[in-house]
Order: structure tokens, then sequence, then C-alpha cells
């Protein structure tokens, strides 16, 4: 297995992602989304790792992390995946990889492209064609992001007002890019590399 190049260090915001081998789905059911979700949980203490934004689609997943402990991110991850896949595998009766490979990771270091990667994030279904508006996804924390509970307790509604403000001024950033198809392209070409 090659070496990662990327160290995940404390204090930093990092975009992981992966695809389902030969762009298979990696989630066939509400379950496998609820579960994944689930298993992440499980598997990283929100002391040491903060689920900042995430998106589940049929055949990838995005989440933006924020590193708050050093920890063993990558062994972590590993095991996660790996538990995530032996329960899909049992559960649709099959066997072999399910994801292309191990996860990707950037390390997202400007706060331009962490405010780029959350729309991103949250505008993926609605680039894909499953839905109109990022809040018709029920695999995103769209909606969390744009309702405002009145506290900052929660990772995702810290980042939003230090970024954006309102949940309204966030909503409408969302919206203002939906139609720029260029930029998107540019935008993840910069960022993600292979993402479609």
């Amino acid at each position: 297995m090659p070496c990662r190049s990327l160290s995940f260090l404390s204090g930093n915001y990092y975009h992981i992602f992966n695809r389902g081998n030969n762009r298979q789905r990696i989630f066939l059911e509400d379950q496998n989304y609820r579960f994944f979700l689930k298993q992440f949980q499980d598997y990283f203490d929100p002391e040491a790792i903060e689920l900042i934004a995430h998106c589940l689609m049929p055949n990838h997943y995005h989440m933006l992390v924020h590193l708050q402990k050093e920890i063993d991110f990558s062994n972590l991850m590993r095991s996660f995946s790996t538990s995530y896949v032996k329960s899909f595998n049992s559960w649709h009766k099959r066997s072999g990889h399910l994801f292309e490979g191990n996860f990707r990771a950037r390390l997202i270091d400007e706060d331009r492209y962490l405010t780029h990667l959350c729309r991103y994030i949250h505008l993926n279904p609605v680039t894909a064609a499953f839905v109109q508006h990022p809040q018709d996804w029920k695999y995103s924390d769209y909606v969390q992001w744009i309702s405002d509970p009145g506290s900052d307790i929660l990772p995702n509604i810290r980042v939003r007002k230090r970024f954006f403000g309102t949940a309204q001024d966030y909503q409408s950033f969302v919206m203002d890019y939906a139609g720029e198809e260029k930029v998107r392209k540019e935008i993840e070409k910069l960022l993600f590399g292979w993402i479609d």
C-alpha cells in the first residue's frame, strides 16, 4: 500500500472523500446511509474530530472534518471503512472491494477553499440531478446548516456563523452558485481532482 504523503494534524480542516469501485453504488438503501454515519460517530471521538459538513451520494461521499487533537486518523479511517464494507457485503450478500481504494484527503488551508467546499458538498445532489434543492437530499447536513437552533454547540453551526453569519446568508451563498457550471468544474478540478 503506498504511503500517504498528507499529514493529519490537529487544528486543520480536511476534505475526506471516496467513491465506489468502478463507480458502483456504496449505498443501496436508507439503512446503509444511516449506518455509515453512525459508524463514523462510533469510530471518531467528537472531542478529537468534528464533522463539519457531509454529503453521502449513491456512489461516493464527501466529508469536511476538523481535527482537534492528534489522532491516528489514517488508521482509524481505514478501520471505519473496513467495518462499513464488511457490513455492506453481509447485508447485500456480496464480497470483495467496495471502494475504489483508500480514502482520499485534501488539506483545506485557506478560508476561501473551505467556504467553496462547504457549498460544493451541499450542492452535490443538485448538480448530480437527484434533487432540485439541496434541502431535499436527506443524506447531507445542509438542512442543519440552514436552520438556526440558537446554539453554538454543533460544529457545523459554529463554522457557518464564523464564515457566513446567518442561516439565510449561507443559503444565499449556496443558491447563488447553483447554476454556475463552469466555475463549479474549475473548483472541482482545483480542489478534488476526480470528482464527477
